[in-house]
Order: structure tokens, then sequence, then C-alpha cells
């Protein structure tokens, strides 16, 4: 589990207990409760565990503890606290919503066998206006066969992601993919959240012939890197997959040019420069490519100043249009960004990560030789991405001299790309 993020908040265990134990009229008492409830996955001990515990049994009904119970449900599954499975199986009869969902997932995360339990996860399927993916999952991933009956009438459901958890979760629990190109079919919804629910689904039934479709689905590349690995590792350990069927896809989406997507969106007419840079900001990423492609095509000789102009502004604060910005750069062959890519490139913060690999590839682009040095020190990272993104880098470049050095890499596809060029 990454758990980088946890631990945002400058509080000793003890400090946050007190704070989750406050009573509701004290000051900020809601917010405050949320984050203790949110900074006690830090601290897997008993006191912890029974704070957050005395959080889930207070069932006071306004809407600030509603919250305060929902996370401490998800942190108490976060920590694998079996011992509150008792409490937790209570909040699946829960009439809010949110609190039966994390309580599917926590018992999801404690992983139980036990029938009677299960059964009861599977009958929350029948109660209207429940959250049905997430049950769906937790069902699957503990391999309740009981529950295909009532999986099938979910495959039609009027909701994507629904269907697509469905359609998969039959799959998994019978081995019958023959409806699995209907998931496939998700990945050019107009909806990003069906996209990216597909791309999950995807993940978990294994589903290596769907490898293409990931690559030019247009959503963020954390998604689709994030599929086309999982789904290759497990190939290739099946013996289903060799790495060189999977390299052109895993590269494709790390140079991730707009070109090498299927776009969902379009313009009615061709958008303002100052538009397209706006939505560089957008939380689709459907609509950032589309933008992209528009800066490429139409405003070339524009574009590089307005990219200097929106960092200033906004995006050296806003880590998904940071990403872009830098790797804009690089399609445009931009060679006055080089410091600013540098600095990309090195940027410690996690929230940057996916702008360091961005970096790279524009420096790959840019052909500034000068950046040779600083990508080989990139190949210490254990940062997955910015290494292979280094490794192409670095070929663009003509610098091959460290592909022997990482060529036993611990990861099979890093050590599969250095050793494929090793000997250049």
């Amino acid at each position: 589990m990454d758990k980088r993020f946890f631990n945002l908040f400058n509080l000793t265990e003890q400090e946050a207990i007190a704070l989750l134990d406050a009573p509701k009229d004290e000051a900020d008492a809601g917010n405050s409760r949320y984050t203790a409830a949110a900074h006690l996955v830090n601290f897997p001990t008993d006191d912890s565990i029974n704070a957050l515990i005395r959080a889930v049994e207070n069932t006071d009904s306004s809407l600030d503890n509603r919250i305060v119970r929902r996370k401490a449900v998800e942190t108490l599954g976060r920590l694998q606290a079996k011992q509150a499975l008792p409490i937790i199986r209570k909040c699946l009869k829960d009439e809010d919503c949110y609190t039966v969902e994390n309580a599917v997932w926590a018992i999801g995360e404690f992983g139980t066998q036990e029938e009677d339990i299960l059964e009861e996860v599977a009958q929350v399927l029948e109660r209207p206006g429940q959250l049905y993916r997430t049950i769906i999952h937790i069902l699957t991933k503990l391999n309740y066969q009981k529950a295909l009956s009532r999986l099938h009438p979910f495959t039609e459901h009027e909701d994507p992601p629904i269907a697509s958890a469905a359609i998969a979760a039959i799959c998994r629990l019978s081995g019958d993919d023959t409806e699995m190109g209907k998931v496939v079919e998700f990945l050019q919804h107009s909806s990003v959240n069906a996209r990216r629910g597909c791309i999950q689904d995807l993940i978990d039934c294994d589903y290596d012939p769907a490898i293409p479709q990931i690559a030019r689905c247009p959503v963020s590349l954390v998604f689709r890197l994030r599929a086309i690995r999982l789904i290759g590792y497990s190939g290739i350990k099946k013996g289903n997959l060799t790495f060189g069927q999977i390299q052109p896809y895993l590269e494709q989406v790390l140079r991730d040019h707009p070109n090498d997507l299927d776009f969902v969106h379009e313009y009615d007419q061709t958008p303002s420069l100052a538009f397209a840079i706006q939505e560089l900001y957008q939380t689709d990423f459907g609509r950032c490519y589309l933008a992209i492609k528009t800066l490429l095509e139409t405003y070339q000789d524009e574009t590089p100043q307005a990219l200097f102009d929106t960092y200033e502004e906004e995006a050296h604060n806003d880590y998904g249009a940071h990403y872009h910005v830098m790797k804009l750069f690089g399609w445009l062959k931009h060679a006055p960004a080089y410091d600013l890519l540098m600095s990309a490139l090195k940027n410690p913060l996690p929230q940057f990560q996916k702008s360091r690999a961005a970096a790279a590839i524009a420096l790959g682009e840019i052909g500034d030789k000068r950046a040779i040095p600083e990508l080989k020190a990139s190949l210490e990272t254990n940062i997955w991405d910015l290494k292979y993104a280094t490794l192409i880098a670095l070929e663009k470049l003509g610098d091959y001299s460290s592909h022997s050095i990482i060529a036993n890499d611990s990861d099979p596809l890093i050590a599969a790309k250095a050793s494929q060029t090793a000997l250049l």
C-alpha cells in the first residue's frame, strides 16, 4: 500500500485520539474529528483501533458525525483491524449509503470467508440507492460464488461503471469472458468515470486482449500505465505474453502523444488559444489531450509563451496542468524550456511524480545532450515510470551507456528494456 500521503497531519497518536473523542459541540469538532480519523491510519495500535471503534459506535445523525463515521470505518479497513469486524458488520444495515459502502470495502480488506457475512454483503445488492460497484468488487474479491445470480441483472445497469463491474465480476467468478468486449467498449465512453472504472475491471480480469485499446484510451496515463503493467506482469508470469508484446504499448503510453489516443470529445469549432490553455486544467484528461492536439496543430508558434505564462500563474501548483505543460514543451521541441524541464525532473514532491517522467521524455525530445548526466542520475530512483521514461529519453539522445547497469533491475519490465539495448 502506498502510504506517502497518509501522514499529512502534525499530530501524535494521543492527540488524534483526543480529537476523535471530542464532543460534537466543541469548536470545529467535525473537521478535527475527521482529520483524526484519517490520521490514525498511521498508528496500528489497540488504542487507535478502540478509538476508531468508538467513533463508529457514535450514531449521532448530524452530517459531521456521519462523515467521521465513514472515515473511521475506512481507517479500520486500512488497518485491517479484524477485531472491529462485529461493529463494521452492523454498518451493513446503516441508512447512510456511504457508510455501507465503506463497511463493505473494510470487510474486503479484512478478507473474511465467513459465509453468513458474505451473504449479508450480497444482500446489500437488493437494497435501492446503494453504491453497487464497490459491493460487486468486494464480493468478487472474496470469491463469493453464490453472488453470481444477483450479479447478472447489473450487467445491463444504466450506470456504466456498475455494468462494467458486474460483467467483469461474472468473468472472474465463472471464468466466462464472452461479455468482456462490452467492458472494452466502455474505454470509449464519454464519461471519464466509466473509462477509469472499466480499466480497473480489465485489470481485475487480467484481460490482456484489451491492452492496445487501453493504451489509446483518453484518460490520465497513470490509469493506462498501471493497467498495462499489471496485466503485463500477470501475462508474462502465466506465459501468455512476452515483453516484446507489451513494450510498444508501454512506451506509447509513457510518450503520451495525443496522436496515439482515440478521442471521445470533439470541438464544434477551433477553440481560441486561451481556451485551449485553460483546458489543460480539466480533470477529464480526454479534454486535456484534445486541447493539446489543438495547441500542437493550430497554435504551435504561440503556445510556448502561453505555457510559460500559465505555469507562472497556476500550473506550477496544479499537478495535472503541470504534467501537460512539461510534456507539451517536449512535443514542441522548445529548447528555452530546458531549465524548467530540468527542475521538473528533480522535483521530489510525490504529487508531481508523473511530471518527472514527462520532463524526462521532453528532455529527450528537445535533444540537448546536457541533460544526459541528470537523466542518468534518475535511473537510481525507485519510481518506475521515471526510470523507464529515462531509458527512452537516453535512447533518444543516443546514450546507452547506463543500460547494462540496470539490466538486472528487480522490475522485469525495466530489466527487459535495459537488456534489449545494453549492448548497443
